[in-house]
């Protein structure tokens, strides 16, 4: 704990040190960069819900590069990275205000956000975005379009980036692309090459895009826990998990456009997907396990769209999925023995068509409207066998076979409108009805979007936002089945009447000349689930399952402040306090209404060491007080980044070396001490050291993709 403390205010000292030389010459305008967050990361599935992500961060340059327009705001993002060590759209992206990476997802102000490419209607996985960014050069961003609740004419909710890029010119035919590969050491080794082309001539381009990511991991966890059962028999468990695991993923996507005549366009992309993954888990301590599994993991998606210079769109999407995997597992903990192996699929075949109308009007007004319709069948099982025999398990309550075909249909029809009143005062507001079917709901929601924006003075902005969403939980979630972690004692329970979250923000942001940024929010959601650990108080195991909450609450205030040192350092420093609660009434035995207030802060600063040749260093030390989920309470973490890179040969090559987790203090270590509940699991922590190199021939000029929607799937 002392040493994360030490860490972050070594990082602080060392931009206020430059800070003071600054004061004592003469400052030059140059852009301040923006603040990136930390991804505290881990391999454990059951970490996925228990890190809490900063909330929204707001900043701009020193000359005015965001202006307020219809309820979003609109960044010069290529001027707001131009002196950071920034070589692609993915990159770019995390330092636009208030967009962080956590566990290797994008966020923006503490939710889920949805990245779409020139207007286009699509949502991205945290996979696919990252390859579909990362392959798009800075050079190719026009301008960035943030929006903290999306109207509904972009047939999305909650958060929304809009990244438009320049359009390609001229008749000539000519080809680009972009090469690139990484090595990474986090532990055990990690590589990835990626190649990129595009090709365009007059009315017709077409792309292509092929990465594959391969490597070893490995991880370990210590347990600590008394398990407390109803006869007040306590049972003390010391355990050790050792996992070691081997992964290749490809992605390929070929795309084609056609522009019949201006703004009348005809598009076709294939997105494909093909992974395969093994992984042994050794377990010693109060309990003995050994568990083998493997398992691939196939996509495919085909979408077709069709803009017409009317303001009508219209497309339609398909997207089949599987992923068929295997465990053999043996497990012993005191007189208890388990042993079987098990095959399971999910197998995802989904539908969506979609149709959409914008009006221009007079004196400022615009008005849209449409609808879309989503149907998926989703067909899964899991079967268990004996270990050694191969012939079906007599099975009990907590071993049971699953066969299910679930399907679910979404309508959604939505109107909205905007109207600007002169120059400083605009107005967005749209309402969306949706209609949900499966086997267990079947209900009507209505979801409000409000936009207001005011500009009293150039450089100063204030907004003020309402909006509504809904999340829905992944498809493996809601299926009743049980799977095991490493023996016996962890299981994961599905959980078939799991509830689509609901969430209600308001939130207001105020920025003063175009730098300081004051942001204040408060945030309801009803409805909330999290897979949350349980110890039985029938018998001796752990059960992870997904549960819905009463409502989660979150209120919070920030201020964020940049300073720079003429054109060799950008600095932000940003300070966020909390109020956090969260309440759950049939929390199995052990209903709970817990809050808290926490603080995070973070310390980010970029050297220019020189600009010819092209060196930069980055420097970022992050630190969060304790915190709550559920039942969990999160213990203080905090990390130092550090980055260096190297860019040549006329701006075509980048070289970047970077450390991560520098001290190997990121990693969090949650505890319960909840009533009958006591558990604490210490999660391995290793520093990440790599490599990459990126070469652009012939102009390169990176093509815009739509991606696929995996975000509920295994």
């Amino acid at each position: 704990m002392k040493r994360i403390y030490l860490l972050f205010i070594a990082c602080s000292l060392c931009g206020s040190t430059l800070l003071a030389q600054e004061n004592n010459g003469t400052a030059t305008a140059t852009t301040p960069r923006t603040l990136s967050a930390d991804s505290l990361i881990t391999t454990d599935a059951r970490l996925d819900s228990l890190y809490h992500t900063l909330p929204e961060v707001m900043i701009t340059g020193e000359r005015p590069i965001v202006k307020a327009s219809q309820g979003k705001l609109v960044y010069d993002l290529p001027r707001l990275v131009q002196n950071l060590p920034v070589d692609n759209a993915y990159d770019a992206v995390k330092e636009l205000p208030g967009v962080i990476e956590m566990d290797g997802r994008l966020q923006l102000a503490g939710q889920s956000v949805t990245v779409i490419l020139d207007g286009k209607v699509t949502t991205l996985t945290s996979e696919q975005l990252e390859q579909l960014l990362r392959s798009i050069p800075t050079g190719r961003i026009e301008k960035a379009e943030v929006m903290y609740n999306a109207p509904a004419r972009y047939q999305v909710r909650g958060a929304l980036i809009n990244i438009l890029l320049k359009q390609s010119t001229g008749s000539a035919a000519s080809w680009q692309g972009e090469l690139y590969a990484k090595y990474r050491q986090k532990h055990r080794e990690g590589f990835e090459e990626r190649a990129s082309l595009l090709y365009h001539k007059r009315k017709f381009s077409a792309d292509f895009l092929y990465s594959h990511t391969h490597g070893r991991s490995y991880s370990t966890t210590g347990k600590e826990a008394v398990h407390t059962l109803a006869d007040g028999f306590l049972h003390y468990l010391t355990t050790n998990e050792a996992s070691r695991g081997r992964s290749h993923t490809h992605n390929f996507r070929i795309g084609a456009d056609y522009d019949i005549a201006q703004a009348h366009r005809l598009s076709l992309v294939y997105n494909g997907a093909y992974s395969t993954y093994h992984n042994r888990m050794t377990v010693t301590g109060t309990q003995l396990s050994t568990t083998h599994s493997r398992g691939t993991d196939g996509l495919h998606n085909g979408r077709l769209d069709y803009h017409t210079p009317f303001g009508l769109k219209a497309g339609a999407e398909l997207t089949y999925y599987r992923s068929p995997s295997s465990q053999l597992l043996h497990s012993r903990m005191q007189e208890q023995a388990l042993g079987f192996r098990t095959e399971d699929c999910q197998r995802i075949n989904r539908w969506k068509f979609f149709l959409a109308q914008e009006h221009a009007l007079k004196h400022g007004w615009s008005l849209n409207y449409g609808a879309f319709y989503t149907t998926c069948i989703d067909h899964s099982y899991q079967q268990y066998y004996h270990p050694e025999t191969g012939e079906p398990l007599s099975l009990s309550d907590a071993l049971h076979d699953l066969n299910a075909r679930r399907r679910e249909q979404t309508w959604n029809l939505y109107a909205g409108f905007s109207k600007s009143f002169g120059t400083r005062l605009t107005l967005d507001a749209s309402l969306a009805a949706e209609h949900y079917k499966t086997p267990v709901w079947n209900q009507w929601d209505c979801y409000p979007n409000i936009n207001l924006s005011y500009t009293p003075a150039p450089g100063h902005i204030l907004q003020f936002a309402l909006s509504s969403d809904k999340e829905y939980p992944a498809y493996w979630a809601v299926q009743d089945a049980v799977s095991y972690i490493g023996g016996a004692y962890s299981e994961v329970h599905g959980n078939p009447l799991l509830k689509p979250a609901q969430d209600y923000q308001l939130q207001m942001t105020y920025i003063l000349r175009g730098k300081y940024i004051f942001s204040t929010w408060f945030n309801h959601t009803r409805d909330y689930s999290v897979q949350t650990l349980y110890q039985s108080s029938e018998r001796l195991a752990e059960i992870y399952k997904e549960l819905n909450f009463d409502y989660q609450q979150k209120a919070g205030i920030q201020v964020s402040i940049p300073f720079y040192m003429k054109n060799r350092l950008n600095s932000r420093l940003t300070l966020i306090g909390l109020w956090h609660r969260e309440k759950d009434s049939d929390f199995w035995d052990i209903p709970f209404d817990r809050k808290r207030c926490y603080v995070i802060a973070q310390m980010n600063h970029t050297f220019t060491l020189s600009t010819r040749p092209d060196w930069k260093l980055t420097l970022t030390g992050f630190i969060h007080s304790k915190a709550l989920q559920g039942i969990y309470d999160l213990p203080t973490s905090g990390n130092v980044n550090i980055a260096l890179r190297y860019g040549f040969a006329k701006d075509k090559a980048v070289l970047h070396l970077y450390c991560n987790d520098l001290f190997e203090t990121g990693q969090i270590s949650p505890c319960i001490r909840f009533r009958t509940q006591y558990v604490t699991n210490r999660y391995s922590c290793f520093r990440e050291l790599g490599v990459s190199f990126t070469y652009k021939f012939g102009g390169y000029k990176e093509k815009e993709r739509e991606e696929v929607d995996r975000s509920r799937f295994k």
